[in-house]
């Protein structure tokens, strides 16, 4: 009876310390890309196969527009440096495509 209670206690904080790191890992993600970063420079990195990092991901950046929303302006620096584009000016111009993933 003793031992099963020891289990239970060592098994009830090991969950609550995985829950309490899976929050901290959320909160970080809600971050901006720079501190978000910071934050997991200091990961170890077998946190990334403890802890369900892709699913986290996909909720905390999922975002608030739907298929069809207008864009939210923005501005981005040139790469040649010469100035900085912005979308609302774009596309007033011309049609503008929108392109998101990664080809890492």
């Amino acid at each position: 009876m003793r031992r099963r209670k020891l289990l239970a206690g060592i098994l009830g904080a090991l969950l609550l310390a995985y829950g309490v790191c899976t929050a901290a890992l959320y909160a970080a993600m809600h971050q901006t890309p720079e501190r978000f970063g910071a934050i997991m420079a200091k990961v170890p990195s077998v946190a990334m196969i403890v802890l369900p990092f892709e699913p986290l991901w996909m909720s905390a950046r999922r975002g608030s527009l739907r298929a069809g929303d207008a864009a939210p302006d923005f501005s981005l620096p040139r790469l040649d440096k010469s100035g900085v584009v912005r979308l609302s000016a774009e596309w007033r111009e011309r049609p503008v495509v929108l392109v998101f993933g990664s080809y890492t």
